[in-house]
């Protein structure tokens, strides 16, 4: 992951440049300061705009991280509902679909009567990691 430093050190190369081009330019600081003082005060600024950038990127990664881990902890809880569903004897014949957020499923279609429908929100309430099982499925009047 040597991306990060490469896209941060662009940007922070830039601020230090211009922030000490125009810590020296300067013309409202006192004239009573030496160039070297004010490229001391430049180069100060640009490091702190340095660690500013770097935390913001740190912010950024670590937010992106705890997304892909939501994102992936939906996936297996979704497989995991599937599989449950699959295993059963009346409802493995139908189609239900399954939709996982942060936790709570979703579950869509068909049932084949009242009680594989709930049979179907008791084998998701059993999945480690389910908060809340929406049973949306419809019984199947003809079956």
């Amino acid at each position: 992951m040597k991306q990060p430093h490469s896209t941060l050190r662009w940007p922070v190369l830039t601020a230090l440049v211009l922030t000490a081009a125009l810590g020296a330019c300067s013309r409202h600081q006192d004239d009573e300061l030496t160039a070297g003082q004010r490229l001391d005060g430049a180069i100060a600024d640009a490091k702190q705009t340095a660690r500013e950038t770097t935390a913001d990127a740190k912010q950024a990664v670590s937010e992106a991280e705890t997304s892909a881990a939501r994102a992936s902890s939906d996936m297996a809880i979704t497989a995991k509902v599937n599989a449950a569903l699959a295993v059963d004897d009346k409802l493995k014949a139908t189609q239900i679909n399954v939709d996982t957020r942060d936790g709570q499923v979703t579950l869509t279609g068909q049932a084949p009567d009242a009680t594989s429908r709930e049979r179907a929100t008791t084998l998701a309430s059993a999945v480690d990691g389910v908060k809340q099982v929406n049973n949306q499925l419809v019984v199947d009047r003809n079956g």
